[in-house]
């Protein structure tokens, strides 16, 4: 049994200007490393020794992971960033301000861009893309060490994450829309040795936005 540690990263730079991030840089705010130590302090309360860390290469996603590495005293801690965890590419949409957006596009086709499946966005990717590259990473990399008893933190993104859970609970296409993950949010799931799923907690429900 191992466990496997999901965590959305804290408030970035654009999150607090409302903006559509993607795959544009940007650090944390302060409030963003407040939410990281605050999921540090609930994954202390667990008691769980972590293993082996995945990161994305953006850095609101390293950093998040790096405050809590320096909380936990687990410094050392074995980190792999890779592109398949990066978030979503939003394209023609990347520095739009959401809510201007979904004033002059309306609720419905507002939620169908955030929240949809495989809704497309011009430039950009669906969830569906992003699910297409996280998962065999996840399969081909992560369910490894999982598989060999190694408790794993994975500290990504809104949508990498969905699509990450939307594997691992085997959660339907049109189901997928009611997912949203908060910034500093925490899914921590028991693993067995066959790489399924047991348990799940959820640690520190944060910013929807």
């Amino acid at each position: 049994m191992a466990y496997l540690v999901l965590i959305r990263h804290g408030q970035s730079e654009w999150n607090a200007l409302g903006k559509w991030t993607g795959w544009h840089d940007v650090p944390l705010t302060d409030q963003g490393k407040a939410e990281a130590k605050a999921a540090a302090q609930a994954l202390e309360g667990a008691h769980i020794q972590l293993h082996k860390a995945y990161t994305s290469k953006l850095m609101r996603a390293q950093q998040t992971l790096e405050e809590i590495k320096q909380h936990l005293e687990n410094v050392e801690l074995e980190t792999v960033a890779h592109e398949s965890l990066n978030e979503r590419h939003y394209g023609d949409y990347t520095g739009l301000n959401k809510w201007d957006a979904q004033e002059k596009m309306g609720e419905e086709e507002f939620h169908k861009i955030r929240r949809a499946w495989d809704h497309p966005i011009p430039g950009g990717e669906t969830l569906k893309d992003v699910h297409a590259r996280a998962v065999p990473f996840y399969q081909e990399t992560i369910l490894h060490d999982l598989k060999k008893g190694k408790n794993v933190i994975i500290a990504a993104h809104g949508n990498s994450l969905r699509a990450l859970v939307k594997h691992l609970e085997a959660m339907p296409d049109e189901a997928v829309h009611k997912l949203e993950i908060g910034t500093g949010e925490v899914y921590m799931y028991t693993v067995d040795e066959e790489g399924k799923i047991a348990n799940k907690t959820i640690f520190n429900s944060g910013n929807k936005a």
